[in-house]
């Protein structure tokens, strides 16, 4: 058995930098939410920038799953 290690950390690193931006993006979608109940204005802006945020993610793990899938 060979392991192809330049591949295999090749797989590691767009895994953690995929992860790391994901979690990132969820984050701000959470702090826009939070900002759309501060008595500020701007409340529009930040929910729609949060609501974009969720439907980025959503779309990134649909098509981790179809990559999956297929």
């Amino acid at each position: 058995m060979k392991i192809d290690w330049a591949a295999l950390g090749s797989v590691f690193g767009v895994s953690l930098v995929v992860t790391v931006a994901l979690v990132g993006l969820f984050t701000l979608g959470v702090v826009g939410l939070a900002k759309k109940e501060s008595p500020r204005g701007g409340a529009a802006l930040a929910a729609t920038g949060a609501y974009a945020c969720f439907a980025a993610c959503a779309a990134a793990v649909a098509y981790g799953i179809y990559l999956i899938v297929s």
